[in-house]
């Protein structure tokens, strides 16, 4: 059975939209049909085998972590090939793992959102499409420093998305193999 990752958005940060990772998991088992649930780290990461209907099962859990801990946030999907692929893709090699992050989006973003969101680089940072992951290369100066807002990415893409740092997506490749 092959593993997938279902990557909740901006739970657990800075004490807003709190998600207990092991009443997650207990939640997520005995309210939807994902099988052999785990979670990797407190930022919402649910490592499960691969559900039959990915759509379904994201809206599915959304709606249980709604009804469970008051926080509405976007599920998105992918499966071990999914991240296998979009990390071997990437054009900003090892780089400095913090300053390298993968935006996965729940679809595909709007024709020209890259395109806008170029022009909002500061100096040293770097984006690049593959498939429907959004991969940015921070400058120097970190996250702290970019004007890729949650606000700005979402207007200028289209669609919701989350980020996690080069460091875990190889993390999340291995634990869905």
């Amino acid at each position: 059975m092959s593993r997938s990752v279902l990557l909740l958005r901006a739970v657990n940060v800075g004490g807003r939209n709190p998600v207990p990772m092991p009443r997650l998991r207990e939640v997520l088992a005995s309210e939807t049909d994902l099988v052999d649930v785990a979670t990797y780290i407190a930022s919402g990461n649910i490592i499960c085998d691969e559900p039959a209907d990915a759509v379904a099962s994201c809206a599915r859990v959304r709606e249980v972590i709604a009804a469970e801990f008051g926080v509405d946030t976007p599920v998105i999907a992918r499966t071990h090939e999914e991240l296998e692929v979009s990390l071997a893709a990437q054009p900003f090699g090892g780089g400095a793992e913090k300053l390298v992050h993968a935006m996965f989006l729940e679809g595909e973003p709007a024709g020209e959102g890259v395109v806008a969101l170029e022009g909002r680089l500061v100096p040293g940072e770097r984006i690049a499409l593959v498939v429907r992951d959004l991969w940015i290369s921070y400058s120097e100066r970190g996250v702290e420093a970019t004007k890729l807002t949650k606000a700005a990415l979402d207007k200028a893409l289209g669609v919701a998305g989350t980020a996690r740092n080069l460091r875990t997506v190889r993390t999340l490749v291995e634990l869905t193999a």
